[in-house]
């Protein structure tokens, strides 16, 4: 795999292809009316969003398809892990926040690892649409898009389901937890 390109090898790019259709397949209720071989024709022609599929496997996000937007064409796929993806936990919000902190920075920010891997960070609106489709951070949390209001502020959002119950929460934007990540989502 290159980074440098974004693309994938063609044995790496069989194998998601694969892990995304077994996926695809034993979550149907996720994309009633979607069909498989059309993705993965997508995918196949989109070797950039490809690779960012491979991103957000590989640091455990378990992406599959939620939707499809009628009006672009495109599909949508978002982290459906059960928890916040471990490899993107104990990250502060954003590089405002990383940079402010005087001790114990974290490795790496939100909005870094999202943007290097070509995603976008969930809204609070993707966040409970995400749980309509299933319990998830029943454990964990996943910090969501924050208004310019609020980060100004120094602040920022983070939203987890506790009580069969979506709550939305705040917290300083350079604080960071082992169990909050991040979710993400990526049209193709």
């Amino acid at each position: 795999m290159s980074k440098g390109n974004k693309e994938l090898t063609r044995e790496r790019q069989e194998e998601l292809l694969g892990t995304l259709s077994a996926r695809f397949v034993k979550n149907m209720v996720r994309h009633e009316g979607i069909e498989w071989a059309e993705v993965q024709a997508k995918l196949e022609s989109n070797h950039e969003k490809l690779w960012s599929l491979n991103e957000m496997e590989a640091t455990g996000g378990e992406p599959d398809v939620v939707g499809l937007d009628s009006e672009t064409g495109e599909y949508i796929f978002f982290d459906c892990s059960s928890e916040s993806p471990k490899g993107r936990r104990s990250v502060c919000y954003d590089r405002e926040a990383l940079e402010a902190r005087k001790k114990h920075k974290p490795e790496n920010s939100v909005m870094d690892m999202a943007n290097a891997m070509g995603i976008e960070l969930l809204t609070e609106e993707q966040y409970r649409e995400l749980q309509k489709l299933g319990n998830f951070d029943l454990k964990t949390s996943s910090w969501v898009q924050t208004p310019e209001n609020i980060r100004k502020l120094g602040g920022a959002l983070f939203c987890d389901r506790r009580y069969d119950t979506v709550f939305v929460y705040h917290n300083g934007a350079d604080s960071y937890y082992g169990a909050r990540g991040f979710r993400g989502s990526l049209r193709v």
